[in-house]
């Protein structure tokens, strides 16, 4: 048996191929859904299993992984006796203040990032400040899957897309907007948008903005 990728084939027993052949999966597997990263990731390095993803949009979602079912019932029979023990309650305690820590710092270095980018003029400090908050909240749970995780940029950068992001969705029509299913329209609308930001960002950086027309002072406003 090989250790490849494949998606779902067109019966629940089945997967298929890269190339397009369906396989029928063995009598003796089962499928591990996806959930328990240790299990999965035991049971894939003990041996034979088909690994199922399925993209959707962009984003690719795991849909479990085939093996043998007495591998998969060997290893989680394992992995129960490890957790039940006072040493591993112990580690994941340990573990999880580490990620809250983390986190939390994590949490204060972006909202002090934003601020930096946004640079309000003095007297918009308040608003630059609730605004910066807004979109941390937005921006950093861990899985939301935003800019703001990512390290593949500094994070001065991850706080401008994360700021322009939160303004296309709260200060525009963005998401009610019907855009033509043409290739690069939805971008093209985005940098349009983005432009807009930027402009407004920069009335409030001069101290030349936050009149109540302003679409960002109205979101704000409504935001207790």
């Amino acid at each position: 048996m090989s250790n490849q990728t494949y998606t779902p084939g067109p019966t629940p027993n089945t997967v298929r191929s890269v190339d397009g052949k369906v396989l029928d999966v063995p009598d003796t597997w089962i499928l591990l859904p996806p959930g328990d990263a240790a299990l999965t990731r035991r049971v894939k390095a003990d041996g034979d299993h088909w690994v199922v993803a399925e993209k959707k949009g962009r984003k690719v979602f795991s849909r479990g992984v085939w093996a043998p079912a007495s591998t998969i019932e060997r290893i989680r029979t394992e992995l129960e006796a490890e957790r039940s023990t006072e040493s591993y309650a112990k580690k994941k305690k340990t573990n999880a203040n580490r990620r809250e820590k983390a986190q939390s710092e994590y949490v204060e270095d972006f909202t002090a990032a934003v601020v930096k980018f946004l640079a309000f003029h003095p007297a918009h400090g308040d608003l630059a400040h609730k605004l910066a908050r807004q979109v941390a909240d937005h921006a950093t749970p861990v899985g939301s899957g935003t800019v703001a995780r990512t390290k593949r940029i500094p994070v001065e950068q991850r706080a401008e897309a994360a700021v322009i992001a939160w303004m296309r969705h709260t200060t525009t029509g963005y998401d009610s907007m019907k855009i033509p299913r043409v290739k690069g329209k939805r971008r093209e609308v985005r940098r349009m948008l983005a432009q807009r930001s930027k402009e407004l960002l920069a009335g409030y950086r001069l101290g030349e903005a936050g009149k109540d027309d302003c679409p960002l002072a109205k979101a704000l406003l409504a935001i207790p």
